[in-house]
């Protein structure tokens, strides 16, 4: 897919949420939209589950 059709079904989606749900629908599908296009532009990177865990371990010290 390229990003033109994906950022139009993103566009629908937001909009069908606005309109069915109101505006905090809006803003919770608008969050979890960016959540997942952080997690897969991080995945895409080479990004790893054991990184998460070591970093979390890392904080905990």
């Amino acid at each position: 897919m390229n990003r033109s059709i994906v950022g139009m079904a993103v566009g629908m989606a937001l909009a069908f949420a606005g309109f069915l749900g109101g505006f905090g629908a809006f803003l919770l599908v608008a969050a979890l939209g960016a959540l997942g296009w952080v997690v897969g532009r991080w995945f895409d990177g080479g990004g790893r589950v054991q990184d998460l865990r070591d970093a979390y371990e890392r904080s905990r010290r």
